[in-house]
């Protein structure tokens, strides 16, 4: 398989603290990764420097065979942070037809109408986002981060505020984004959601990368067998 996204050797340092140590990580074209880990391990680092937001003081990361920062690279990815990063003074449409305006989508106003119905949120169209709970706001922000069909999905925590019904949606969209051949790699707590999408694996402590594989069935049986590596690796 074509990778698609490749970390060697990467280090990060904040003044003398290594947030990533020396990271090597490969992920095909059309995977799905869970980026596991607890707080503080590594995962939103590993993202904004995949994401071309943050740099990085050794080792190469490269996005089909690109810089992330390169403008080409910048196109093909969609990313949602701990922020949500939409406005609120704006409306839920006024915003992605922004972001679609700045991402050159074809047919944008069909195109937005379409993805605020896809995440409930066409009644409020017209609302500003000021108004809406956070739930509503990280649906407007999935929209967002969708809106242009990106080739790579860096997702933090995207289940974050989320409900039930809201979860299943994400999962679909998620599915349908692998369907069409993108990469997704998802940092999140919610290990369970996360294997249900999750093609590979992968584990990060004190911002090492201490596994990295195939998603098994026997981890989607039992999730639990994470959280017994996740102690494993911490005594190693």
């Amino acid at each position: 398989m074509p990778q698609a996204i490749e970390l060697s050797k990467v280090w990060k340092f904040y003044g003398d603290y290594p947030a990533l140590r020396d990271c090597t990580l490969s992920i095909g074209e059309g995977a799905c990764c869970a980026l596991l880990g607890r707080n503080g391990a590594g995962k939103t680092t590993l993202l904004r420097i995949l994401a071309g937001l943050s740099h990085f003081q050794r080792g190469a990361v490269r996005i089909f065979g690109q810089l992330p920062r390169a403008s080409v690279t910048r196109r093909r990815i969609g990313f949602l942070g701990h922020g949500i990063g939409v406005y609120e003074d704006l409306s839920a449409r006024e915003n992605l037809s922004f972001f679609a305006r700045i991402a050159e989508v074809k047919n944008s106003p069909s195109v937005v109408d379409a993805w605020l119905e896809r995440v409930g949120l066409l009644r409020a169209a017209r609302v500003p986002v000021r108004q809406f709970s956070r739930g509503m706001r990280q649906r407007l922000a999935l929209a967002r981060t969708f809106l242009h069909s990106p080739d790579v999905l860096l997702l933090d925590e995207p289940f974050t505020s989320l409900d039930d019904r809201a979860i299943a949606m994400l999962g679909e969209l998620l599915s349908s984004a692998r369907q069409r051949g993108a990469t997704i790699v998802l940092s999140t707590h919610q290990i369970r959601e996360a294997l249900a999408s999750a093609s590979d694996v992968a584990l990060i402590e004190n911002g090492k990368l201490r596994y990295a594989g195939e998603r098994t069935r026997e981890m989607l049986d039992d999730p639990s067998l994470l959280y017994r590596l996740y102690t494993e690796l911490g005594t190693a």
